[in-house]
């Protein structure tokens, strides 16, 4: 690839939208749940996805449940998102997708978490 078309691929991934949010991890037997936000929520949705085809654990919270349901009995769920403002800074927009899970953290206290 000659670097004309490197500099206007990287041109297209910077002016993308970005898109990020706060999402639930379920284990849907016991109910247990492990909440996080990303800056970039499709990411971490193929990460997730990728580990339960793997078998690969996503987070060491989840590892001892993961491993003896290898994996099958999670669910990614998204709570909330956020597009990034088209001045924002990538530390304002994660500030901001901070600030969102924080809320959320409130509003889920009745869950059981990792």
């Amino acid at each position: 690839m000659d670097n004309e078309t490197k500099k206007e691929l990287r041109a297209q991934y910077e002016d993308r939208d970005a898109v990020g949010g706060v999402y639930i991890i379920r284990n849907i037997v016991n109910n247990k749940i492990l909440l996080d936000a990303a800056a970039d929520i499709n990411s971490r949705k193929n990460r997730f996805e990728f580990s339960q085809k793997t078998g690969s654990c996503i987070d060491m919270k989840l590892q001892k449940d993961w491993t003896a349901q290898e994996g099958r009995h999670f669910v990614f769920e998204v709570l909330e998102v956020l597009k990034k403002g088209k001045t924002q800074t990538h530390s304002e927009f994660k500030a901001d997708i901070d600030f969102l899970k924080e809320i959320w953290l409130d509003k889920l206290t009745s869950e059981d978490f990792y």
